[in-house]
């Protein structure tokens, strides 16, 4: 039988993980995250995650660093960071985007 379900999410009133993202719509395989309005830093710790991220940039500006490389995110970019690379981002000026993970990154990450 295929499944056939509608959901329906309003980030107004989405539950907020503990680094600030709300969380949005999940599926079985993927999940969508807002990072809304987050305020420069001048780095965040380096991680990795057991799912793969793609993301896109709405405002403001990112550096994405993986084994050695930066990139700057702006508006209109978007970004892949593969399962198990360790990464970290250092934000530039308030920053908002969305992503994507596979498989859904649950509420506590």
């Amino acid at each position: 039988m295929t499944d056939t379900t509608i959901k329906k999410v309003t980030s107004a009133t989405s539950p907020k993980g503990e680094k600030g993202q709300k969380y949005l719509v999940s599926g079985k395989s993927v999940a969508m995250r807002l990072w809304e309005d987050e305020a420069p830093t001048s780095s965040k710790t380096p991680h990795s995650n057991d799912y793969e991220t793609v993301g896109y940039a709405i405002s403001g500006r990112a550096e994405l660093t993986i084994a050695g490389q930066t990139v700057t995110l702006e508006p209109g970019d978007s970004w892949l960071v593969p399962a198990d690379a360790e990464h970290h981002y250092t934000i530039i000026e308030p920053f908002t985007a969305v992503e994507a993970t596979s498989p859904p990154a649950r509420m506590h990450e």
